[in-house]
């Protein structure tokens, strides 16, 4: 099997060729066997390399880039790629981030432990941009992703059965950060009705920079 794979250095032919055991004292003979090396460069039917994912993962979760930002970069990287795919990437992204899943409970108790406490925030995204809701629920302190789920519309009620396994969490949470989406807000506040919210800020100075940007471009207002 063989495929044209995009990744940040460039596109790159991969090929690899299954084998069977030909070995007919082993257990395992006439087995046959994929050629795994190939996953090492890009997931199962994608055509992206795992730095691609890897970059997606990494400008959301820790640049907090929208997924227009993310493809805008991608493609003066010269990876050939549109919104849609960028939120679908981000999703296999996530998936990936499952496998590692089983040392979040130790992250959550050791950042607990060291902070006394914990703050949750929320990205709401619409992947495909339009029709169903990605939700994020992340720990700040840690960086850390804890869980995901998609919503066909925003809705509060559906929000607070998601978190309830996290509000359920022996741990005091010191605040809750989210973007302006109301039904998001009223699922954290009603999850931990003692924390503060917050707005993310990286979110209100992305929107804010929408206004400002084209003004400045305009009359010349440039800050040193």
């Amino acid at each position: 099997m063989g495929k044209t794979i995009q990744t940040l250095e460039g596109a790159v032919f991969v090929a690899g060729k299954g084998k069977k055991c030909a070995n007919s004292e082993c257990e395992y003979f006439g087995q046959h066997y994929l050629a795994g090396g190939v996953l090492k460069y890009s997931l199962p039917q994608s055509t992206y390399g795992l730095d691609v994912l890897a970059f997606i993962g990494w400008q959301h979760e820790h640049e907090h880039q929208q997924l227009a930002e993310i493809r805008r970069s991608l493609n003066q990287r010269g990876v050939e790629i549109n919104e849609s795919n960028v939120g679908k990437l981000y999703r296999q992204f996530l998936a990936l981030l499952g496998g590692t899943m089983a040392h979040t409970p130790e992250k959550l108790a050791a950042t607990a432990a060291e902070h006394d406490g914990l703050i949750w925030a929320i990205d709401a995204l619409q992947p495909e941009g339009h029709g169903t809701l990605l939700y994020v629920l992340h720990e700040v302190l840690s960086g850390t992703p804890v869980s995901a789920i998609q919503l066909p519309q925003a809705q509060a009620q559906g929000l607070i059965e998601w978190l309830q396994p996290f509000k359920d969490l022996a741990y005091k949470v010191l605040a809750t950060l989210s973007d302006g989406e109301s039904a998001i807000i009223t699922a954290m506040n009603s999850s931990w009705p003692d924390a503060p919210h917050q707005r993310c800020q990286a979110h209100f100075l992305s929107n804010l920079s929408e206004v400002v940007l084209p003004l400045d471009l305009e009359f010349g207002l440039i800050c040193i």
